[in-house]
């Protein structure tokens, strides 16, 4: 029985020890797998980053072409109005050439 109890001790040592070198194997694993996961979930930041600086930098010529859109509804809005005004449309000098034949019929009346 003594050599059982004797052998009995060494087989813990060396099944603790085996124990220890599989935790020790296991946990360097779980932390490589664990800066791999860092690692890609840092490009994975990166590149979303740059999806939306991308996307920022339409929303500013976004927002300078609904501007030029909005301008130019008003000025068709003001052409449109114009253009059912008698006196011409401004800036195309129609109004003038009323005026010049409003102005020459007077003449002819005299």
């Amino acid at each position: 029985m003594s050599r059982l109890a004797a052998s009995t001790p060494s087989n813990d040592d060396e099944g603790s020890s085996f124990f220890e070198k599989e935790r020790d194997r296991l946990t360097t694993q779980i932390a490589a797998a664990f800066e791999d996961l860092l690692s890609q979930s840092n490009v994975l930041n990166r590149q979303l980053e740059q999806v939306a600086g991308v996307g920022r930098d339409f929303e500013t010529v976004a927002a300078l072409w609904g501007r030029f859109q909005d301008l130019m509804k008003e000025q068709q809005a003001e052409v449109d109005v114009a253009a059912t005004d008698p006196h011409g449309v401004p800036g195309t000098g129609t109004a003038l050439a009323g005026r010049a034949s409003v102005l020459d019929r007077r003449e002819e009346e005299k």
